[in-house]
């Protein structure tokens, strides 16, 4: 390990954690908004239409493992972002959502040990336990029941989610940026085709869109796939990912502040109580996966 991975973070490389934190938790709220004013599935197609704007140069031979490589661009595209979109489309409130998608982490260490063999500690399997608990609580307990159809959404693209994490674990020899691009190559016509089978009046809806549905999907395709994680790859080559990832847990807060705040979400003591105890479980997990084996999947870290 060099040097500069033990040293202290620079000025710099706080800045870019806080730029990071800050648009992931911004863009579950774009998210929200956009799936309000257009269809989820095309606003999950139209995102990565912009992101494939983007990334397109980045998709070039050698394609490594080919079969293994479609499904994980499967998952991590069409799948995970066609049910996440649809679970802010039925969300009530953004707060417990936003909260329950951080049950990636837990989902991918069980995955992990079911699907790769790696050691389940005790710590983790704690962690896990409390996370679910944490959700649980959060929703049956009155505090956010309407949003019960939401939080069981959002834990399938979670679930979703992992599956492609641990596959691209699997899974050696591809770029961050190329696997992003081949992702939304195939997410892309994938959403927007199934949009304009699905969604009904979606050409009214799209010529009645205001600006703020396409700026919400603007920040979505290039503030959060391109630019932050580009940053986030950026920071994980000069450091480990097991140093700045507990960092990114921040993301649900500045999410739970922006629904507070402007779009009107309800944080009874149900809410709080549960999400603060979801997020201790899910950073035990991450903890835990820290001082384990090496992570390897730093292009899956944007699940938004």
């Amino acid at each position: 390990m060099s040097d500069s991975s033990r040293s202290s973070l620079t000025p710099v490389e706080w800045a870019a954690i806080v730029a990071i934190v800050t648009v992931w938790g911004v863009n579950n709220a774009a998210a929200k908004v956009a799936t309000q004013l257009l269809p989820p599935l095309f606003v999950a197609g139209a995102r990565f239409a912009l992101t494939l704007a983007v990334l397109a140069p980045f998709i070039r031979p050698p394609f490594p493992n080919p079969r293994a490589l479609i499904l994980i661009v499967l998952l991590l595209g069409p799948l995970h972002f066609g049910v996440l979109y649809t679970g802010f489309a039925l969300a009530h409130d953004l707060s417990p959502l936003a909260v329950a998608l951080q049950l990636w982490i837990p989902f991918t260490a069980a995955f992990g040990w079911l699907l790769l063999g790696e050691r389940m500690s005790l710590p983790a399997a704690a962690g896990m336990a409390i996370a679910f608990m944490g959700v649980l609580w959060m929703t049956l307990g009155g505090g956010a029941a309407r949003d019960l159809k939401a939080i069981g959404v959002g834990a399938v693209a979670s679930a979703i989610w992992a599956l492609g994490t641990v596959l691209v674990r699997k899974t050696s020899g591809i770029k961050p940026f190329k696997l992003q691009g081949l992702t939304a190559l195939a997410a892309a016509p994938a959403l927007l085709g199934a949009s304009a089978v699905f969604e009904p009046h979606l050409g009214q809806r799209i010529a009645a869109a205001p600006p703020l549905a396409w700026a919400a999907v603007a920040f979505a395709g290039l503030a959060s796939s391109v630019f932050a994680t580009g940053l986030m790859f950026w920071l994980v080559q000069r450091r480990e990912a097991g140093r700045v990832a507990g960092y990114f847990l921040l993301s649900p807060l500045v999410t739970c502040a922006i629904g507070a705040l402007f779009l009107g979400d309800r944080l009874t003591v149900h809410v709080v109580v549960g999400g603060l105890s979801t997020m201790a479980g899910v950073a035990l997990v991450a903890l835990s996966e820290r001082r384990g084996s090496a992570r390897s999947a730093p292009a899956t870290a944007d699940v938004t």
